[in-house]
């Protein structure tokens, strides 16, 4: 990473560009003879009392002191993508919120208020795509007691790592107590491809609902109840995909388990990937693969062409399986708790 001019390091930030994405250098006491720097790359969230905050894409908040700092510059709001389908922030975070709809929402200006009984973080968190029309902190003890009022934990979800996301509030929610819990990356990618991967999807049963053997192997069913149902249903164009155990031609049990799942929300062009799901002991056999594919094809059919999905940063597994599908990560999401 370059920062001199004419051999020279320079800093060339100042707490003017608080807001912006900066490259910095700065000094580190390495316990050696010589002086040791290592580069942080972020949004610049704050610069108070000599003390610079970034927030990486990772969510990750990074402290200097600006007694430290040898270099440092304003660089793009973002680095070029190399793949996939151009999409903006906004646009994702619209598409990804409307394949996941809470039971009961309420609007705190331009943040959403959701909840649907505890049923995951992302049906029970505020979403912030604006202007909330009062100060962070009243509007985030406004989220406090709207939570409270329903029994629930104050969730907050942000994003990170994307021209026009988060970091600034990520930091407010910090300097609040607020608590990162959970993040992961959201994915893009073309959508032919995934509907041309080598699968044989014959034995795929595409539904506008889930029945009881796809809810017998969906993991996060652990409270049934109508609300879960009306999350799992909520989007503009649904779909169920189940692949049943393979028995060798004897009759199978209709609501046990299958071997994998998957849903599938189709939004305009946009087509959302989510709960795939394989049983354990049939692992390893492509049925991840084969879901994908029917979904995709359904949803090629019905005039989509980008995909997405999320995956938790810690999910190896999955991560690889995705990469190989040519999804790339356009911005991370995270959770954030109140204390």
């Amino acid at each position: 990473m370059e920062f001199t001019i004419g051999g020279r390091l320079e800093v060339r930030i100042t707490p003017a560009d608080v807001g912006k994405r900066v490259s910095v250098r700065r000094r580190t006491d390495g316990g050696g003879t010589g002086a040791e720097f290592t580069d942080v790359v972020g949004v610049l969230t704050s610069w108070d009392n000599g003390v610079l905050s970034i927030t990486r894409k990772s969510g990750e908040s990074v402290h200097i002191v600006e007694s430290s700092v040898v270099a440092g510059k304003v660089v793009p709001a973002a680095p070029a993508r190399r793949r996939g389908p151009a999409a903006s922030f906004g646009e994702l975070a619209s598409v990804t919120a409307r394949a996941w709809q809470p039971v009961e929402s309420e609007a705190l200006g331009d943040w959403r208020l959701r909840a649907a009984g505890g049923f995951t973080r992302r049906a029970n968190s505020a979403l912030p795509l604006g202007d909330p029309g009062l100060p962070v902190g009243e509007a985030l003890g406004r989220v406090r007691d709207w939570y409270e009022e329903r029994g629930l934990p104050a969730y907050v979800q942000t994003a990170t790592g994307a021209e026009g996301a988060q970091e600034l509030l990520c930091a407010e929610l910090e300097r609040h107590g607020w608590r990162r819990e959970v993040s992961a990356e959201v994915r893009i990618a073309a959508l032919a491809p995934v509907g041309d991967l080598e699968a044989d999807v014959r034995a795929v049963r595409l539904t506008r609902e889930p029945d009881a053997a796809w809810l017998a192997r969906y993991q996060r069913f652990s409270t049934p109840g109508p609300h879960v149902l009306r999350v799992l249903g909520s989007g503009p164009s649904v779909w169920f995909a189940t692949v049943p155990v393979d028995t060798g031609g004897a009759d199978a049990d209709p609501d046990a388990p299958p071997a994998a799942i998957g849903r599938c929300v189709v939004d305009g062009r946009w087509a959302g990937f989510m709960a795939v799901e394989v049983a354990p002991e049939q692992r390893r056999r492509g049925l991840a693969t084969t879901v994908m594919a029917a979904l995709a094809r359904r949803a090629l059919d019905e005039g989509a062409s980008a995909a997405w999905l999320q995956v938790e940063e810690d999910n190896e597994g999955a991560r690889a399986l995705y990469d190989g599908m040519g999804f790339a990560a356009h911005h991370r999401y995270h959770h954030y708790r109140s204390a």
